[in-house]
């Protein structure tokens, strides 16, 4: 494997925004296996550090490639098209407006008669956000409409960190 592959080359899978998870799995599974640095302990130290490398390089492209979100980013970026983290705001309005209101629902869970239920219905409208966002930016990638897909990725962004945030309050929730 050379360490310029992209991803996808990594795990002999089509460029596209569809990743057959199951494949992708079994595949970082068998390539992990495969590299792992303790296969290499009594090698040379260049292989040992290109055993090193290669396993970062495997595990950096299955957390890319499992990631909706990170996955999105990176094929607009195989596209010459710089999505990172914080590169974009969306100009979307009313976007940015839901948003406020769902920040604003999430400070409130705590407050509420049942956190839980709370934080389960907010998760709820949420992924269901996230969800259609993907399914708008498979559309797009697939029309090569990178400046409408780019926007979208701005707003999978804001539902991923929300998500994220969801996720620890829960957490803080459940230890107290």
């Amino acid at each position: 494997m050379k360490l310029t592959s992209d991803f996808f080359e990594i795990f002999a899978i089509p460029v596209a925004w569809q990743v057959d998870g199951s494949q992708l799995q079994s595949r970082y599974l068998k390539l992990q296996q495969e590299f792992h640095p303790d296969r290499f302990a009594s090698h040379s130290d260049p292989e040992k550090r290109l055993a090193v490398q290669t396993a970062s390089l495997i595990n950096q492209a299955y957390d890319t490639l499992k990631s909706p979100l990170k996955r999105a980013q990176y094929l607009l970026e195989l596209n010459k098209i710089d999505a990172s983290q914080d590169s974009h705001i969306t100009s979307d309005g009313a976007f940015l407006m839901e948003q406020i209101e769902l920040r604003e629902a999430l400070s409130d869970v705590r407050d509420s008669a049942d956190p839980f239920a709370a934080l389960d219905t907010l998760r709820s409208v949420v992924e269901h956000s996230y969800a259609e966002q993907q399914d708008q930016f498979q559309a797009q990638y697939q029309a090569s409409d990178f400046d409408h897909a780019f926007n979208t990725v701005a707003k999978m962004q804001f539902s991923a960190k929300l998500l994220d945030e969801i996720e620890q309050l829960e957490a803080e929730l459940e230890d107290l």
